[in-house]
């Protein structure tokens, strides 16, 4: 699975609350603290990879290209694209192949995403995974995997 998809699911995941509460819009840096702690929980988990992006340990923590290159245009603004309902159901189709992974999703939406993108900045950087790998290299799944099982999912 491509970590794009699960970003669109955590934008119309926040479009839902956006609507129902007093909750901000996800921004780049946050979408990318999600996609970190989404892939760690389900690594951890199912002891399989969410997606097949790498995740590099940037200045502001992890990141995965791919999606920080789709929405870098927003900069610190929050992510507005419309999905359609036909893309809705797409991604929601597609993400229900992957077992237990809307689950995983939804869990680390209610834990990760009602801090501010800079609170889960200083997180990931208190992070075995962040803190032990070299800035602009990858961080090991298997590290991020380790990590996960020892001290999140406890």
């Amino acid at each position: 699975m491509d970590a794009k998809l699960i970003a669109k699911w955590f934008i119309f995941r926040n479009e839902q609350d956006l609507d129902e509460e007093n909750i901000e819009c996800i921004t780049n840096l946050k979408m990318q603290k999600l996609l970190y702690y989404a892939q760690g929980v389900y690594l951890a988990y199912k002891d399989n990879e969410l997606f097949g992006n790498d995740i590099y340990a940037w200045n502001h923590g992890p990141v995965v290209k791919e999606v920080y290159d789709e929405y870098k245009s927003y900069g610190r603004q929050g992510i507005d694209v419309e999905i359609s309902e036909g893309e809705k159901s797409e991604i929601l189709k597609a993400i229900g192949f992957k077992e237990d992974s809307l689950e995983v999703l939804e869990t680390v939406y209610k834990n990760y995403a009602k801090y501010s993108a800079w609170h889960l900045v200083e997180m990931t950087h208190s992070e075995k995974p962040w803190k032990e790998t070299y800035k602009d290299e990858v961080i090991s799944k298997q590290l991020i995997k380790e990590y996960f099982r020892e001290e999140v999912l406890v």
